[in-house]
């Protein structure tokens, strides 16, 4: 870095370097074990809820992340970077979008896919377009919708010797109008509900989020206008107010909010793009949620906005300092 010598008021010599002049301690390493601890909740409470194979879903979505990440890398004749942890928290990611008794292969191909395909091929960490454990989501649920939408009745799994009851989500009820199934609200916030292994228990995915915060990992701002703005046009749309709570503690909006909208590399880089961000995922979401036939629309509103990120930071970007308006 070229350095420009000057004369400072005392006559002392001092250097002024071109930008950037931020400095900071935080590492690539260092955030996603932030991130590893703030998901260790959510991954408590499944195996709690769930039972053991939550562990194991989630132990081989990280050691498929990691090998495929291993494995393009040495093909490509690019620096192994397996150690910054990036891929350990993809496959938590991954496995954490997944029911519980997805079929391990195909979670093994979500994870080689997204590795090698969405970030790998576009440059790796920093490089990919959209989040890698969404993009794994969503071609897993484009090959095998069945199983992506088979959710365990929890309870029939710890009282009988069968494999578990397949069981409507909390949302699917509210699609199909049958708001009298819906389980008591204070389960959805514990985790006591059907839905994927990751985004069942609200209270425990927002102790991980507050922990990110208060690390300064990730800021308050994005979670909270997309949470809040999907509760305003949930109300808009016509969700009754009795029934919002519900939409607010089922699915993945927790999950997507604190985890995934808050991605570095696929969201805005400046302030007032991840608040347009922010925004655009809470309307998607409540409008795929209300007018489309899904009942859940978390993972395509982030992916959609993370396409849109590269014009809303060009939409947003700032001048700099002394810059002369053309």
């Amino acid at each position: 870095m070229e350095n420009i010598k000057t004369n400072s008021l005392k006559g002392n010599d001092f250097y002024v370097s071109l930008a950037p002049h931020i400095r900071s301690k935080d590492t690539v390493t260092k955030i996603m074990l932030d991130v590893i601890i703030a998901l260790i909740p959510a991954l408590i409470g499944s195996v709690y809820f769930m039972g053991i194979r939550a562990l194991w879903m989630t132990l081989i979505c990280v050691v498929s992340c990691v090998c495929a990440e291993y494995i393009i890398q040495r093909i490509l004749k690019k620096p192994v970077q397996i150690r910054d942890l990036s891929a350990v928290v993809t496959g938590i990611l991954i496995a954490f979008n997944l029911p519980i008794k997805f079929p391990f292969w195909m979670a093994i191909f979500g994870c080689f896919f997204t590795m090698i395909i969405v970030k790998e091929c576009f440059g790796g960490i920093g490089q990919n377009f959209m989040n890698p454990a969404l993009a794994a989501r969503i071609v897993l649920m484009a090959s095998w919708a069945k199983d992506m939408t088979s959710y365990i009745d929890y309870n029939s799994i710890a009282s009988s010797t069968i494999d578990g009851v397949v069981q409507a989500t909390p949302l699917q009820m509210i699609k199909a109008g049958t708001f009298e199934g819906l389980p008591p609200l204070q389960d959805m916030i514990i985790g006591r509900c059907y839905g994927v292994i990751g985004e069942t228990s609200a209270i425990l995915l927002a102790i991980g989020g507050i922990y990110l915060i208060i690390r300064g990992v990730i800021s308050w701002k994005t979670p909270v206008v997309f949470i809040g703005t999907t509760i305003v046009f949930l109300f808009i749309f016509g969700v009754p107010a009795n029934i919002i709570p519900y939409e607010v503690f089922g699915g993945g909006l927790f999950l997507g909010a604190f985890f995934m909208a808050t991605d570095y590399a696929s969201s805005p880089a400046n302030g007032k793009g991840k608040l347009i961000f922010a925004f655009g995922c809470g309307l998607i979401t409540a409008l795929i949620r209300t007018k489309a036939s899904l009942p859940e629309g978390v993972s395509y509103a982030i992916c959609l906005m993370n396409v849109a990120s590269p014009l809303i930071d060009r939409l947003t970007k700032t001048q700099a300092y002394g810059e002369a308006k053309k």
